[in-house]
């Protein structure tokens, strides 16, 4: 069974090096800017999962709903799951995973 904990600490983003403020509405666990995150939850904000791999957005979809939902692959495990986007996210790093042009190299710090 899932259980949401609610976890907002601020991080710097481990492939491009920002500085990430607090979500402050849920749990921020993604780069607003080039959108990796690291493979630490295994119920959304638990920070119980030891892969420790990072996670790279491959597809963005849009959900009537939701907003912008983010696929993501962990780089170590192959793990595949989805998460909402933040408000905040650059929306020109959403556009460049919908459109496949997104180049992960390109935000590497």
């Amino acid at each position: 069974m899932r259980v949401f904990k609610k976890n907002d600490d601020e991080f710097e983003c481990r492939w491009c090096g920002k500085m990430i403020p607090k979500l402050k509405y849920s749990s921020r666990d993604h780069c607003t800017r080039c959108l990796t995150s690291i493979h630490i939850d295994i119920n959304p904000g638990d920070r119980a999962c030891n892969c420790l791999g990072t996670l790279f957005p491959i597809d963005v979809t849009i959900n009537n709903k939701k907003g912008y939902i983010i696929t993501y692959k962990c780089d170590k495990c192959g793990i595949i799951h989805n998460n909402k986007s933040a408000e905040d996210d650059h929306f020109s790093t959403l556009l460049k995973v919908m459109n496949k042009t997104y180049d992960k190299n390109y935000y590497k710090k």
